[in-house]
Parts: structure tokens; C-alpha cells; sequence
């Protein structure tokens, strides 16, 4: 399924001229972010390389009424803050994911809800990466009424930790980017929420993808 805000634009972000496109597919996100301060029209190739990734996120976690809104919000912010972004990182993924997952924390108590509301679904849902196990097996959460009520438990900076890796396809490092904290904490973030998934689903690993 195609995201809603696929080929729309965020208003306060400028958008591109037409036919300028073809400079912006191979440029680094840094390099981008970097000739945005002269024409900020540059910056509207983030938003075409990044919305559909960031809408997906925030629909698992919010529901889809609201994340086209979210992921909005984020490409202001970020817009607003470029001249913060450190040039010497060339991917601006976690730079972006800390962006909306802080937007999310504003709506913690509708994303619990919302993972109560998946453990009384019926089981049938389509995971949509059956290939990617990590996803496949968190993202189940009306499949695995028990998983959504585990990730409703968990305290959110926990939850954070093991979202981003899990449906933000972050690596350890990346979290640690996105959450602003060390890799030390993001390991220990991670190991304590795949107990607890653990234990809710009998032992069952919710998070094969190992790293480090």
C-alpha cells in the first residue's frame, strides 16, 4: 500500500523545482542538508526519500489517522533545526527518526491504548515483510494479541529502543544517534524489552536480527 502523503508535500518545506530532481537522487543526505542553506528547496529531497519510510513507523505505532500529520511535523522540525545537523554524518535516518519518535512520545498514551485495541483484534493480519523476521515477529501485533500487550507494558524508553531497531530498521549505533545515548544503553534498552516480549510470547525470540 502506498502511503497517503506519497508525492505531497509538507507545507514550510519548499519544494523542488521542477526537473531539479536528477542532481538530488545520488547526493548524501549531508550534502543536501548542507546546500539547503543556500536553496532550501534542496531539502525537499528528504522528504521524497524519507516520508514513506517515516509514515510506515509512525502507523505501526499510531495508527495511520495520524501519522501522515506526524511525519509532516517532523520535516518542519527539521527543516527549522538543519543548520544544527551535524554535516559529517551522511545519513540523516536517525537524525529524522529521533525527530518523529520524540513526536510520538507527545501521544504515548494513544499508542498503548492502540496496542490494547490490537490484543482484542482478530488474528488474520498480513505482516508486511514476511521476509524480515525481525519485523515479521514484532510488527504481528494483532496476529500475537500477547505481543501487543507486551509492548503496551514497557516503559516507552524501552519501547523506543526496540521499535527503532525493529520497525525503524536501525542499527545499534543508529539508535544510539536517534535517542541521543550511548550504544551501552541502547544494548541494555534492547535486552530488557526482548525479556519481557520474551516472556510474553512463552520464549519465543521477538527479535532474531542479533547485531553486535
Amino acid at each position: 500500500m502506498t502511503p497517503p502523503l506519497a508525492g505531497a508535500r509538507t507545507p514550510g518545506v519548499p519544494p523542488r523545482r521542477s526537473g531539479s530532481g536528477e542532481p538530488d537522487a545520488g547526493a548524501p543526505d549531508a550534502e543536501l542538508i548542507g546546500r539547503s542553506y543556500g536553496d532550501p528547496e534542496a531539502f525537499a529531497a528528504l522528504f521524497d526519500r524519507y516520508s514513506a519510510m517515516l509514515y510506515r513507523y509512525v502507523s505501526r505505532r499510531l495508527g495511520p489517522e495520524v501519522a501522515e500529520d506526524l511525519v509532516g511535523e517532523t520535516f518542519l522540525v527539521a527543516f527549522d533545526r538543519r543548520r544544527r545537523y551535524d554535516l559529517a554524518q551522511q545519513d540523516a535516518r536517525p537524525w529524522l527518526f529521533g525527530i518523529v519518535t520524540k513526536l510520538v512520545a507527545r501521544h504515548h498514551r494513544s499508542e498503548a491504548a492502540r496496542y490494547r485495541a490490537l490484543r482484542r483484534s482478530p488474528v488474520g493480519e498480513t505482516v508486511e515483510s514476511p521476509d524480515d523476521e525481525v519485523a515479521a515477529m514484532v510488527s504481528a501485533t494483532a496476529v500475537r494479541p500477547l505481543l501487543a500487550e507486551a509492548l503496551a507494558a514497557l516503559p516507552r524508553r524501552d519501547r523506543d529502543a526496540l521499535l527503532l531497531f525493529a520497525w525503524g530498521d536501525l542499527s545499534y549505533e543508529e539508535v544510539a544517534q536517534a535517542l541521543g545515548i550511548p550504544v551501552g544503553t541502547v544494548r541494555s534498552r534492547l535486552n530488557r524489552a526482548r525479556r519481557k516480549v520474551r516472556a510474553a510470547l512463552g520464549d519465543a525470540n521477538p527479535l532474531s536480527r542479533e547485531e553486535g
